[in-house]
């Protein structure tokens, strides 16, 4: 028998009936003699009301009361879900994040799991196979003892983090998507879904755009060699069906693709200063400030006048972020010496994705020869050795998207 950590997403538990049939997912795994621990987000939609409670009495807010407000959501379903596996006959009791105790940095709204203690859960697991209920997304800064949260989408690092604490088999993220598609199905119709991808290549995808899991907690899933399954809360079948898509070590895959996946994100706001004098470590000024603010920072490019005296420095950040980056900026005029700050939000980063681009050329030329084909400008570009992301405008993102999925041969996968 295995031991399973499953995770289910905000849609999965949107309400009381979709907890009672979440909680029948569980019983099966249990019935089936497999240990199992569970972990959950907050009911749909209700993270965001908790944000725009915060942000409509404080816009520029204390991170830690933030912290305090919006990881109520998740301790409300964890309440529900054990309540309802009770019901159905399996023993189960709630462990909030600092009852474990979760241990994080002090990075209040963005902090960074360090350890999880679950020697107790793990014995109640064996000797009476009582259900742990975990909420997703929180955590305890041992700096304050106060609560802390992880940022959007957090429950999956929670789950993956739990899951390489209990030695896991696998863990299983319940969602409202039945796996990993070659792209939005909603976009483009002829999209497939997935049987296995890399660690690697679902890393790149979720940096990039792809909603279906956070990327920090494909990063932990990677270092910790976790198998992740995504599978739909709502079709019949259950993770030990293995019908949805594994997220895998490359070993495990057999033949890998050249483009595994298009990708894309509308949460991209471009960034430029112009006119800043270039000088040594003037990048290491510019983006010093950012990184102090915990503010990430992606694209990045560099133009240098003709005579070298200055530079415009263009870079994205995610547009919650950008309220923010702005403010530090400004702050810093004065000792970055920059001319002027423009801001552009209508802006969409593309990308494709792919392991096979390791040992084949002309992956990018390909990208850039479909988009000048259909009309399309590229603002910014950047490449890893699995991925190349281009930045374009807003209106332009379905037509690219669609347009690189039959370049690659996507369509027909």
């Amino acid at each position: 028998m295995a031991r399973i950590v499953m995770k289910f997403g905000g849609t999965s538990v949107a309400d009381v009936d979709r907890i009672r049939a979440a909680a029948q997912k569980v019983k099966q795994e249990w019935e089936a003699g497999h240990e199992v621990a569970v972990v959950v987000s907050a009911m749909a939609g209700v993270t965001n009301q908790l944000v725009g409670y915060v942000e409509s009495i404080a816009p520029l807010y204390d991170a830690r009361e933030y912290d305090v407000v919006v990881a109520s959501g998740e301790q409300v379903t964890s309440g529900l879900m054990a309540l309802a596996l009770q019901q159905a006959g399996v023993p189960a009791r709630s462990w909030q994040g600092w009852q474990l105790p979760i241990m994080t940095d002090d990075t209040h709204a963005k902090a960074r799991i360090n350890n999880i203690e679950c020697a107790e859960v793990r014995r109640r697991m064996a000797d009476t196979r009582e259900v742990a209920v975990v909420p997703g997304f929180q955590g305890l800064s041992p700096v304050n003892a106060r609560v802390t949260t992880l940022g959007r989408g957090g429950s999956d690092t929670s789950a993956v983090a739990l899951a390489a604490a209990l030695e896991a088999d696998r863990c299983d993220i319940y969602t409202d998507v039945d796996g990993v598609y070659t792209t939005d199905p909603r976009i483009v119709s002829k999209a497939k879904k997935v049987s296995r991808i890399s660690y690697e290549e679902m890393l790149e995808l979720a940096s990039v755009g792809a909603k279906v899991l956070q990327t920090r907690s494909v990063e932990m899933a990677m270092k910790h060699k976790v198998r992740v399954q995504v599978l739909s809360s709502f079709d019949a079948a259950v993770g030990s069906d293995l019908p949805g898509t594994l997220v895998v070590d490359e070993d495990e895959i057999l033949e890998q693709a050249l483009v595994s996946g298009i990708a894309y994100s509308r949460d991209e706001a471009k960034v430029t200063l112009l006119g800043v004098p270039d000088r040594p470590g003037v990048a290491a000024s510019i983006f010093g400030p950012l990184t102090r603010a915990a503010i990430n920072v992606d694209m990045i490019v560099q133009n240098i006048s003709e005579d070298g005296s200055v530079t415009d420095m263009t870079f994205t950040v995610s547009k919650t972020d950008l309220a923010r980056a702005v403010k530090v900026l400004e702050e810093a005029k004065g000792t970055l010496g920059y001319e002027r700050l423009v801001q552009d939000t209508n802006v969409v980063k593309v990308s494709v994705v792919g392991v096979g681009m390791r040992s084949h050329a002309g992956v990018a030329q390909s990208m850039f020869q479909t988009l000048a084909d259909k009309g399309i400008n590229i603002l910014v570009i950047s490449t890893s050795e699995i991925k190349v992301s281009v930045l374009i405008a807003a209106e332009y993102a379905e037509l690219a998207v669609r347009a690189l999925h039959t370049t690659y041969g996507l369509d027909a996968a």
